[in-house]
């Protein structure tokens, strides 16, 4: 049957909102969170969602997922209702379904000025051929 696939769900997050919520925008932050989670499981994360708002029941989050085989996992359930536009329905969706949904749960990372700085620098100038780094 081969490992786990998981999606890891980020929340989007506009950039204004860095310096009052800097894990809410750094969404390589959230997808980093959720590939150690899942490395540490064995699972393989197969795709990476970047959402704000999203109905439980839109094609982006079901497309190739496979009952009792796949599953969802997000920083934190904080993160989850930023990215879902309901957290109740999207639980009962996967409920349905046979898809489980987790939540790595766990201290978020604390944000100093530089790291604030390097992520602002990376969402303001993605067409200026700036890698993140």
């Amino acid at each position: 049957m081969g490992p786990v696939r998981v999606t890891a769900i980020a929340s989007l997050t506009p950039l204004e909102e860095l310096d009052a919520d800097p894990f809410l925008v750094d969404s390589r932050g959230q997808h980093a969170v959720c590939a150690r989670w899942a490395a540490e499981r064995g699972h393989v994360v197969s795709r990476e969602l970047l959402v704000r708002g999203l109905r439980p029941d839109h094609r982006l989050l079901w497309e190739g997922v496979r009952p009792g085989a796949d599953l969802f996992v997000a920083p934190s359930l904080r993160v989850l209702e930023r990215a879902l536009s309901s957290v109740a329905e999207f639980t009962a969706e996967c409920a349905r379904r046979g898809v489980r949904v987790e939540t790595v749960g766990g201290a978020e990372p604390s944000y100093d000025a530089a790291m604030k700085a390097r992520v602002h620098r990376r969402l303001s100038m993605p067409t200026a051929g700036y890698d993140g780094r």
